[in-house]
């Protein structure tokens, strides 16, 4: 076989072992592990999924909390050659299902507490061949074998050593999915190497976060987020350093518990959660172990960082990243934050700023931003002609409009299309749309950005009735849980304003940069 032989599950584990550090603390959770016996664990998954019969390639979708199982279950199946694929646990049954399906994944992982929407998913994916639950009993399933967790680990315990044993994988070698709906709003599979697992702890990893063997990371994000599972997976075990696995809903409560009782030294989430841990009745000393937060997902805007900095003493580093990137590639430096800016492109990645010919602009002016770097995924699953827009040449077209100021530092404008983001998760405005339109009384709308009091853009719908019937009888609450039970909860209009017609073209095209305009000022 040709090409650089690296295998991601050895790097991250058992490297250590064979280093001499196997008995340092790997993973802190309501299970504790050493290297030692993380890496045990990860080659008991390995030699699982090998018995149940997979090949090369063959693709393992978790649909599971951040504990234990998840997090040796990815590390199985980097280990055993397999691609890991974990989806978001906050997406309905019919939107899993088709991922899933998608996918073609062999495998289905699912957590207790997400039984239903697994047995769903599992229904909608005839390739599926094997499930597993993380729970007291089997998944339910036709056509296809059921374990539990804990009988698949003994299934792997009984197989012969030499099947816990690293694939000869090589860099190029497929290790792990994303799912997301990036920059053209359907959901698609990022295909991410084995060495792009490396390269974002050699870059953002070592030269932004500075992670040393005695840090501790704690992620808000989970592990079904590109950015969570670097940061709850990669960045610690990459360096031999320890990470906090908490499977519970995070809010302010619950994060000034595991601060508490964990002390981890690095802390990550998304401007929405920071500035709900900072109107929170957290105490100031909430903090004192982290030495540092960094934050993504959606611009942190200036005041809520200078707000939390006067709160709790600590020192949040903005940066972006995406899927497709597998990780952050734009940031601030600690020590180096300029308010209100993404900072500056982390060592090893190039970043661009192009107009609609393709050639760069000058500082001062708006440009689509592109990005280059060993991390950039191999393209789309299924998707070539996504995947043609979105990944040209060795460089990623981000979707995001940037201006870079005379010093170097780049500042978010926002979306070069309609997308945006809501808690750090993408939305797609015509999903919304689409469902608020299933509504008898709806007759048309548009779902846009608006920043919120902390200045996070949140979904917001302005949305046209039918008659003066629905007008008397149709109230806001009324069409945010009608989306609410369509679609997953992220995803639903913060606020509905009832409008009397959309702003469009002589045409008839959507203005949705007027729709803004009208939104804003009505909701001032």
């Amino acid at each position: 076989m040709a090409g650089v032989r690296f295998n991601a599950g050895a790097w991250l584990t058992r490297r250590h072992v064979d280093n001499g550090d196997g008995d340092r603390i790997a993973v802190h959770a309501p299970q504790r592990l050493t290297y030692a016996e993380l890496t045990e664990q990860a080659g008991i998954a390995a030699a699982a999924f090998r018995a149940l019969g997979l090949r090369r390639d063959d693709r393992v979708v978790f649909l599971t909390g951040d504990d234990v199982p998840m997090f040796t279950g990815i590390l199985g199946a980097f280990t055993a050659g397999f691609v890991a694929a974990p989806i978001n646990t906050m997406l309905g049954p019919k939107e899993l299902g088709e991922i899933v399906a998608d996918s073609g994944a062999a495998v289905l992982v699912a957590s207790e507490a997400f039984r239903e929407q697994a047995e769903r998913a599992a229904a909608a994916a005839p390739e599926l061949r094997h499930l597993v639950c993380d729970g007291p009993a089997p998944l339910a399933g036709t056509g296809v074998t059921s374990r539990t967790w804990d009988e698949l680990a003994e299934f792997g315990r009984q197989q012969p050593a030499a099947l816990r044993e690293p694939a000869d994988t090589g860099e190029d070698d497929w290790a792990l999915w994303l799912y997301t709906s990036g920059t053209t709003g359907t959901p698609k599979g990022a295909m991410h190497r084995h060495a792009n697992i490396r390269h974002v702890c050699d870059t953002y990893g070592s030269k932004v976060l500075g992670v040393k063997p005695d840090d501790s990371c704690f992620s808000v994000a989970k592990l079904f987020f590109a950015y969570g599972i670097g940061n709850s997976m990669f960045f610690p075990l990459a360096a031999g350093a320890s990470v906090v696995l908490e499977p519970r809903r995070p809010t302010p409560a619950l994060v000034g518990e595991v601060l508490t009782a964990r002390q981890p030294s690095l802390f990550f989430a998304v401007p929405t959660f920071f500035a709900a841990l900072a109107n929170s009745d957290l105490p100031k000393d909430a903090f004192d172990s982290v030495r540092l937060c960094a934050s993504a997902g959606e611009p942190l805007p200036a005041a809520l960082l200078q707000r939390f900095a006067d709160r709790f003493g600590v020192e949040i580093i903005d940066g972006i990243g995406s899927t497709e990137a597998l990780h952050i590639f734009m940031s601030n430096r600690p020590g180096d934050v300029h308010p209100g800016t993404t900072g500056v492109a982390v060592p090893g990645y190039d970043i661009e700023l192009r107009d609609l010919d393709g050639k760069p602009v000058a500082d001062g002016e708006p440009g689509s931003l592109f990005v280059r770097g060993e991390s950039i995924a191999l393209g789309y699953w299924r998707r070539a002609a996504a995947s043609r827009t979105v990944f040209a040449g060795e460089w990623l077209s981000t979707g995001d409009t940037y201006v870079r100021t005379p010093a170097g530092h780049y500042t978010c404008l926002g979306r070069s299309n309609d997308l945006l983001k809501a808690g750090g998760i993408w939305v797609s405005p015509a999903e919304v749309e689409a469902r608020l339109l299933e509504h008898p009384a709806v007759a048309e709308t548009a779902v846009v950005g608006l920043p919120d009091e902390d200045g996070i853009d949140k979904p917001v719908a302005a949305v046209v009735l039918r008659d003066a019937a629905a007008s008397s009888s149709v109230t806001e609450d009324e069409l945010i849980s009608w989306c609410r039970d369509g679609l997953a909860a992220f995803k639903r209009p913060r606020h509905v304003i009832f409008v009397d017609e959309l702003p469009k073209t002589a045409t008839g095209k959507m203005q949705r940069y007027r729709v803004r305009e009208l939104v804003a000022g009505l909701d001032s």
